[in-house]
């Protein structure tokens, strides 16, 4: 199944197809990472995450923060969040963060209900899987 999932994360960010706005929506949720493709030709694929990435998006804002599952499904969470906003820009979509410390944004590679893809400002390109609980209730 895990080859599977894979294979469709390739196939999903090798075609040259640009992201829509419609699917924006698809963007709320949690996320795990499970590749970066750094500007070298490397990668580091994560097996296993102790964080997921938390993002909900309502029309062009929206927030991204870190949240630590939990086997009961629930989630330990601080009040810290990363406000974004999405860009249109050259047939391209962005998410622009912007805090007292710095600035910086991600285009959007892809996007479906299971998958998303990003490349920061350095070229660094991350793909996400959407996050599936562990609950082990005893």
């Amino acid at each position: 199944m895990r080859y599977i999932a894979l294979l469709t994360l390739f196939l999903a960010t090798s075609c040259s197809t640009a992201v829509d706005t419609k699917d924006l929506p698809n963007l709320n949720g949690y996320w795990e990472i499970k590749e970066v493709r750094f500007t070298d030709g490397t990668k580091k694929e994560y097996k296993v995450n102790s964080m997921v990435d938390y993002i909900t998006l309502d029309s062009l804002n929206g927030f991204r923060k870190k949240v630590q599952p939990k086997f009961d499904g629930s989630f330990v969470t601080s009040n810290d969040a990363e406000p974004f906003k999405i860009l249109i820009q050259n047939d391209s979509i962005f998410m622009e963060y912007n805090n007292d410390l710095t600035h910086w944004r991600e285009a959007l590679l892809s996007i479906s209900q299971d998958f998303f893809s990003v490349r920061n400002e350095e070229g660094i390109i991350y793909h996400y899987q959407r996050f599936e609980p562990i609950n082990i209730t005893p």
